[in-house]
């Protein structure tokens, strides 16, 4: 594998799965040992050409010999063709660039409620540039996910469950994002979006969490009761990292006995209707 030499890519300090990922790179070798630091370690007069609210959004890589700076996918590119040459012609299809980007930027856009930090005072003064289409993306894409899955859950949960149609899970979902997008506009409107993005992040994990269930279910002929265990597992670490993200958005309790609150009214309308 072919090192990046005199290459700088700036990952923000304040994200964990940045820290993750280009501590990666240092140790696989694609980057040299020097070849990482946070852009808010950067002196503004060491890199002149640096775009630096650019370089907060999009993850920047510096050639440290002629100045020149990429960002986002461009610079993930460009570390992974120096390492694995024969991708190269894949790296330069624009059809491929385009789709990469997009998705690059559903992360970056979104990366704080994927993974959340603490709400520090001390915070830098540069911050991520709130973009509202990639965070309601966000809030779509996880929530048809999280529906597909519980909607493949719910057969397993039979006599139990009463059966349901084919778009309650959907609508269940959707109505949680309505009713807590409710409750935190009258608790802190100016957290709104950040607590629905790290809300669906629960959601989604757990989904996930239910498919060695569902996967083991077509290898297993197992009573409904094992089924209903590990959904109520999963629910409760849900409800755990609910109330862990909520104290870093300082949020209190409130949004978690809704949440709660939801999801057990839900249950009892469900087993009412039938």
């Amino acid at each position: 594998m072919k090192t990046l030499r005199n290459h700088l890519i700036l990952f923000d300090a304040e994200c964990p799965m940045c820290r993750i990922y280009t501590q990666a790179f240092v140790k696989s070798g694609m980057l040299d040992e020097r070849g990482r630091t946070a852009y808010q370690d950067v002196p503004a007069q060491a890199c002149p050409m640096l775009d630096r609210q650019r370089a907060v959004n999009e993850i920047a890589l510096v050639n440290q010999e002629t100045g020149e700076v990429t960002y986002g996918i461009e610079s993930l590119f460009k570390v992974f063709a120096a390492s694995f040459p024969v991708l190269k012609p894949l790296f330069l299809f624009r059809p491929f660039i385009w789709l990469m980007s997009r998705f690059y930027a559903f992360i970056a856009f979104n990366r704080r409620v994927i993974i959340p930090t603490p709400v520090a005072k001390n915070s830098y003064e540069l911050q991520p540039t709130f973009r509202p289409d990639y965070r309601i993306a966000y809030l779509l894409v996880t929530w048809v996910l999280t529906a597909v899955v519980l909607s493949a859950y719910a057969p397993l949960l039979q006599g139990l469950l009463p059966e349901g149609n084919a778009y309650r899970e959907y609508l269940i979902c959707g109505g949680q994002i309505v009713f807590q997008g409710f409750v935190i506009t009258i608790i802190d409107k100016t957290k709104r979006w950040d607590y629905l993005g790290n809300m669906m992040t629960i959601s989604f994990g757990g989904a996930l969490l239910l498919l060695p269930a569902l996967l083991l279910a077509q290898w297993l002929t197992l009573p409904p009761f094992f089924y209903a265990a590990w959904f109520m597992a999963v629910a409760g670490m849900m409800l755990l990292e609910h109330i862990r993200r909520s104290k870093l958005l300082e949020l209190g309790w409130i949004l978690t006995v809704s949440w709660v609150a939801y999801r057990i009214l839900i249950l009892l309308f469900i087993l009412l209707s039938h």
